[in-house]
């Protein structure tokens, strides 16, 4: 009687501590709402941080567009387009994704 006894104290144990263990995760639903706040905040500086390698990388092109213009090269007008795609992708492609995700 002694056996039972024990193991029906251990069971009592293990099952007390998987409810405790239960009890203390909770349903995980403040945590989400915390990273989901945490990632939303970085939309900001994030892109407002492209519109600035946006202009740098404008002001660039506009270097190199003006320096192949300068020395008569034919190939200027294939130059500037590139040069004025990246520019308007990363200003577009900052915007998209600001509004899809927040």
């Amino acid at each position: 009687m002694e056996k039972q006894s024990k193991k029906a104290l251990l069971a009592a144990v293990a099952v007390l501590s998987g409810f405790s263990a239960f009890a203390q995760q909770g349903n995980g639903s403040a945590g989400i709402n915390e990273a989901t706040q945490m990632v939303t905040s970085y939309f900001d500086p994030a892109t407002q941080l492209i519109y600035a390698i946006g202009a740098v990388v404008g002001l660039i092109g506009g270097v190199k567009v003006y320096n192949k213009f300068s020395s008569g090269d034919p190939d200027t007008s294939k130059t500037a387009a590139s040069w004025f795609g990246a520019c308007i992708f990363l200003i577009v492609a900052a915007t998209i994704l600001r509004s899809f995700f927040l």
